[in-house]
């Protein structure tokens, strides 16, 4: 686990995420500067980026498609309290209590 080339594969990556924040922050004064339709694509990103992460273990847990799956079920539970609430944290304790129900009734 000493091996040189995790260390060097390491300090790389952390440069690299270093680098990729600090050239946002030197640039942020032109963030200002950008058109409004791009800005509203921009916001998007972050929904985007958590369906993707979120979508594809509610509808294949187990790389079979099955309508019967409890991941659906709660996700379609979390989403319904998503919408009606619009509360984060009562939206992922609704989901995972319903997850952990409907694992147990199916």
């Amino acid at each position: 686990m000493r091996s040189p080339a995790i260390w060097l594969a390491i300090i790389l990556g952390g440069i690299g995420t270093y680098s990729i924040r600090a050239v946002f922050l030197a640039f942020a004064d032109r963030v200002a500067a950008v058109p409004p339709r791009l800005r509203i694509a921009l916001r998007m990103i972050p929904a985007a980026a958590l369906a993707a992460l979120a979508f594809p273990p509610l509808l294949r847990p187990d790389d079979d498609l099955s309508l019967a799956s409890p991941e659906l079920g709660a996700g379609l539970i979390a989403l319904v309290v998503a919408w009606r609430t619009r509360s984060i944290p009562l939206t992922l304790a609704t989901g995972l209590v319903a997850v952990l129900a409907l694992d147990r009734l199916l």
